[in-house]
């Protein structure tokens, strides 16, 4: 139980960093050019491929990779939330919970024995 957990920490780390990468500019540079926005969100998505790496390498010596891509997928909902709510002020809506309830669905299907 320790590499899922490990992976699992690893990867909410790198997509907070995915997050911020692909849409902080949105809020922070939305009056720069588009190509500054870019080598801004490449410089953010470095450290994000700098865990994200290693956490699909060690997890896929314990996990299959659809159980790893589930995971990643329920992990990005989980950390997206709150930076929509928090950081960009956008309000949650109830179609999230469905989409959470979508994604626990694929977690039982792609974990069970």
């Amino acid at each position: 139980m320790r590499i899922p957990l490990f992976t699992a920490l690893l990867l909410t780390a790198s997509n907070v960093f995915m997050t911020f990468a692909w849409y902080a500019h949105l809020k922070e540079l939305n009056q720069r050019p588009w190509y500054v926005a870019a080598l801004v969100s490449w410089g953010i998505a470095l450290f994000e491929y700098l865990i994200q790496v290693p956490a699909n390498r060690l997890g896929y010596t314990a996990m299959t990779l659809p159980q790893l891509k589930i995971m990643q997928e329920v992990i990005a909902l989980a950390v997206f939330a709150p930076f929509c709510l928090l950081y960009m002020h956008q309000p949650l809506k109830l179609d999230y919970l469905w989409a959470a309830c979508c994604l626990l669905g694929a977690v039982y299907f792609i974990f069970r024995s």
